[in-house]
């Protein structure tokens, strides 16, 4: 299984929070299951890390090397397919990790409900 994590799933993994359910745990740790997280994530973090919104300590490229997680760059691909999207979600890092699980054919692990109105491969993150 191929799984782009949502940032609020990344997270809950680093911080080992019991918001994320055991089968989404389980998939995450599944030794055959490659593990993405976009550079919107990081994005995302360092942004809400500097307004005072997010206080997660740590390093995201040390997150993602200690878990074996890949990176997932923003292309120009990712960009142009998010403002595309319908306006079910506004959340500009969300819309780009839609995008990006679209495209790459990615199954986006996260518990925002909103999500699961695009057409795209889900996995609820509480369950």
């Amino acid at each position: 299984m191929e799984l782009l994590l949502d940032t609020h799933v990344l997270l809950w993994w680093c911080s080992d929070d019991a918001a994320l359910g055991k089968r989404a745990r389980d998939a995450i740790a599944n030794r055959d299951s490659i593990v993405y997280v976009s550079a919107a994530s990081a994005w995302e973090i360092a942004v809400k890390r500097a307004s005072g919104k997010l206080d997660a300590p740590g390093d995201v490229a040390e997150w993602l090397q200690v878990n074996d997680f890949l990176p997932l760059d923003i292309g120009v691909g990712h960009a142009l397919r998010s403002a595309e999207l319908p306006n079910h979600h506004r959340d500009p890092f969300d819309r780009l990790l839609i995008a990006q699980s679209e495209i790459e054919e990615l199954t986006l692990v996260t518990a925002d409900p909103v999500v699961a109105s695009y057409d795209i491969e889900t996995l609820d993150a509480s369950l």
